[in-house]
């Protein structure tokens, strides 16, 4: 009779575990991009930056080519890939990422645990005194079975796992952004270094036009405003060292603090830039949907969202468990009388709501809102990625353009300060003309430098737009 239950029940149980275990399956990219865009918005099968003819043409035929992984070798500067190694290795935000990684994957399991049976042992003892001293010992094993008739516990198994797995994407997408980060603020600490350096230059170049003044008043060539005017330029300059100091210090610290090191602004700065990569190929704007890791885990959690509205509105149907109890209860009274001290039970348990005041109903429209938060949520995602690449490949040419005319700029206020120092050495012209000449080549070279660190910066957020990864894949 035992065995029989046993079968049944087994029976039964798989029976029935078929029949709910198919679960709808979530909405595939397409669905996502289809409804989480809005309907006017039409993702374009080139970028339009590709069609620019004043860009070179270099340029224009890089851009035709596949996305590559592996972008920081671009830059072929050994310090600052030991610098993204060791951010990503160290810093304290990615770690927090990772953290949030385990604990989706914990959820996960908890999720899908329901899908499987609950089992259970016991063992009880006790003694009854009355009349006469009655000894009882007791041991049993149980069992409980939801049976998934409606899909809701698959589709809350399937929510987790989709959860699990936009948790991996903003992890890797945090990954990403530090390694953008990191060399950005390298960079950005080169360029403060030679700003500084700038300045330093400058500082000597003003003593000297001082010590030159101070030696031609002597000998009554001009007069002490020409003292004045280099001492106050001199008095600036050194003013404008403190403060790039200052900037110089920070950019490091900055740095330091990414690196996961005690911000000590004792990071030795590169003296120069590293060569600027040449135009890299930046595929077809439909391949960002599925390289970039904000918009990977945007459907994921659109995935999500469909599948808990799926859950709530299985709620409200009726629910089916399986129950299932055995062992062995022993006293003085069964041994006296020699009956068999085992058990066996089976049972199962129909519950539908009935009344429940408006929350199941409620909890779906949970669900729902949600869900159209995250198909929303998805199509902003969308519009900023596509926006960020067509930026920044509109600012490569710009930048470039930028860069070639501040050189002019630079060339041509060279040689008007070079002209300006000879006639005021003859007495042709006077300090303050020289004094402008010198500050307006000081800042064409300041805004070079930082144009220089704007164009690879620029670079840094083309690759960060473009998606994928800042390690090259691994071989198989």
């Amino acid at each position: 009779m035992k065995l029989y239950f046993v079968k049944t029940m087994i029976i039964v149980s798989a029976a029935l575990w078929l029949c709910g275990c198919s679960g709808t399956p979530s909405p595939t990219t397409g669905e996502v991009v289809g409804q989480g865009l809005p309907k006017q918005t039409q993702i374009p099968e080139d970028w339009t930056s590709k069609g620019n003819e004043e860009s070179p043409d270099q340029l224009r035929n890089a851009l035709a080519g596949p996305v590559e992984d592996g972008w920081i070798k671009n830059f072929k500067d050994p310090q600052l890939t030991s610098l993204v190694r060791e951010a990503v290795s160290h810093n304290p935000g990615l770690r927090i990422a990772a953290a949030n990684v385990d604990r989706a994957a914990a959820v996960a399991v908890i999720s899908g645990a329901a899908l499987k049976p609950s089992v259970g042992a016991g063992v009880v003892g006790e003694k009854t005194y009355g009349g006469s001293l009655l000894d009882t010992d007791a041991w049993g094993v149980g069992m409980a079975w939801e049976i998934d008739l409606w899909g809701k516990l698959r589709a809350r198994a399937t929510a987790g796992e989709a959860a699990y797995e936009a948790s991996v994407a903003d992890y890797n997408g945090a990954r990403q952004s530090l390694a953008a980060l990191t060399a950005k603020a390298w960079f950005l600490l080169t360029e403060a270094y030679q700003q500084r350096s700038l300045i330093e230059e400058s500082v000597s170049i003003y003593e000297k036009m001082l010590g030159l003044a101070e030696s031609r008043y002597k000998i009554g060539k001009v007069s002490k405003q020409d003292i004045h005017l280099a001492r106050a330029d001199l008095s600036s300059a050194n003013e404008r060292l403190r403060q790039m100091q200052t900037a110089f210090e920070q950019a490091a610290r900055s740095l330091e603090i990414l690196l996961g090191r005690y911000p000590k602004a004792e990071i030795n700065a590169g003296k120069k830039f590293v060569t600027m990569p040449p135009a890299i190929p930046v595929g077809l704007p439909s391949d960002i949907l599925q390289r970039r890791y904000d918009l990977i885990s945007a459907e994921k959690k659109v995935a999500a969202a469909f599948q808990q509205t799926i859950e709530a509105e299985a709620a409200r149907l009726p629910s089916l468990s399986l129950t299932a109890t055995g062992g062995r209860v022993s006293n003085d009274l069964n041994n006296l009388l020699g009956s068999d001290p085992g058990f066996f039970n089976v049972g199962a348990n129909f519950l539908a709501p009935i009344f429940t005041g408006g929350a199941l109903e409620a909890q779906v429209e949970i669900t729902e809102a949600d869900q159209e938060a995250a198909l929303a949520a998805y199509g902003q995602t969308a519009l900023t990625a596509f926006s960020e690449v067509e930026r920044s490949l509109s600012n490569e040419q710009l930048i470039l353009e930028r860069e070639v005319f501040l050189a002019d700029v630079v060339t041509d206020n060279d040689q008007a300060l070079k002209l300006a120092q000879k006639q005021y050495q003859v007495g042709r012209t006077d300090m303050l003309n020289v004094l402008i000449n010198q500050a307006r080549l000081i800042g064409a070279k300041a805004s070079l430098i930082s144009l220089q660190n704007d164009r690879l910066t620029n670079r840094v957020n083309l690759h960060l737009a473009l998606g994928g990864s800042f390690e090259e894949a691994s071989a198989e």
